[in-house]
């Protein structure tokens, strides 16, 4: 990555570390942390769509079905706040590894309407099955865990607490990304065919991606029952997982950084703009159509390619050619 790229994460990495103190809102503290909670399920959804190339509609299966289980656990079965977490983390990969073996069984538009059913099913027995998950009411009562002596009570405490985990997933996710496997998985989405006659395992390479990317599309759902304390069937719905999906477009699909950015954008349009906005949905629809008109490729490649192009123009005109143009605007 350019220096200068280094320079402008390092300078966003430190404003984030010191967000607490810029801001002394408690409220705009809250939807930083909504922005983290929303930034890990984006790069979840983005391991699929941007380096996998599999669209998928039902990505908030497992924000909700995390937070239900997190939430029924501690509440109302009783369970110490580790256990329930590592359960609901646990049960969510499970359900993840069963929606992929079922979701993979097709490819394009047949995989995102397997996928858009299976989270819709989960929509409806949400609803429906109110004895267990309340129903229309949804599911209450939860206390946030005080980890290693920790007050997640405070605003600021838990902004960090959901940043250490939205660090970690940024990590991890980089990792897989550069690993045999996410090199792999790259070329499934690339070269499907090649990649069999190559003798791969196009099925099982995407399936464990699909895992992994569940897996923390789960985490997100922890720490989304941590801060809300309460879960509803509208968790589960469709517009939650459009939603995730506008996230990543918006900020650069196959791309590290991306969904964060998406994320951020969706998050203070929907929580902030639409307090001064009522019809907020139009101004996100219009800002949506002119990422789509003016940057195709999302916010933070666009920006790259902008960047870029000044950069040629401050230098008589030079124009970056071949392989180094197109790493410069693959914003990671």
């Amino acid at each position: 990555m350019p220096a200068l790229n280094w320079m402008v994460w390092l300078a966003g990495f430190a404003a984030l570390l010191a967000l607490p103190w810029l801001v002394t809102s408690e409220y705009y503290i809250n939807i930083a942390s909504q922005i983290v909670i929303a930034a890990i399920l984006a790069l979840s959804l983005n391991l699929l769509i941007g380096f996998g190339g599999m669209i998928s509609l039902g990505h908030a299966a497992y924000l909700g079905v995390s937070a239900y289980l997190a939430i029924y656990l501690t509440a109302q079965a009783g369970f110490g706040q580790l256990s329930g977490a590592l359960i609901a983390i646990g049960g969510t990969t499970a359900l993840a590894m069963l929606f992929g073996y079922l979701s993979l069984r097709a490819s394009g538009l047949g995989f995102l309407m397997i996928t858009l059913a299976l989270g819709q099913i989960l929509w409806g027995i949400a609803y429906r099955w109110a004895s267990l998950t309340g129903g229309d009411n949804g599911l209450g009562g939860m206390k946030r865990p005080h980890p290693f002596g920790l007050d997640l009570t405070h605003p600021a405490i838990f902004y960090y607490f959901v940043l250490f985990f939205l660090g970690l997933a940024l990590w991890c996710i980089a990792r897989f990304i550069q690993s045999g496997l996410g090199q792999s998985l790259q070329g499934t989405r690339d070269q499907p065919r090649r990649m069999r006659a190559l003798g791969y395992n196009v099925w099982l390479i995407q399936w464990l991606s699909f895992v992994f990317a569940g897996f923390w599309g789960a985490v997100a759902g922890l720490l989304y029952a941590y801060y809300h304390q309460f879960v509803s069937p509208q968790t589960l719905h469709l517009t939650t997982s459009a939603e995730a999906l506008l996230m990543v477009i918006a900020g650069g699909t196959g791309t590290l950084f991306g969904p964060v950015v998406g994320a951020a954008l969706v998050v203070i349009l929907k929580n902030v703009v639409s307090a001064y906005i009522t019809r907020w949905l139009i101004l996100l629809g219009a800002i949506f159509v002119a990422i789509v008109l003016f940057m195709p490729e999302g916010l933070l490649p666009g920006l790259a390619g902008w960047m870029r192009r000044i950069k040629e123009r401050l230098h008589g005109g030079r124009k970056t050619t071949g392989v180094s143009a197109i790493t410069k605007d693959r914003v990671l």
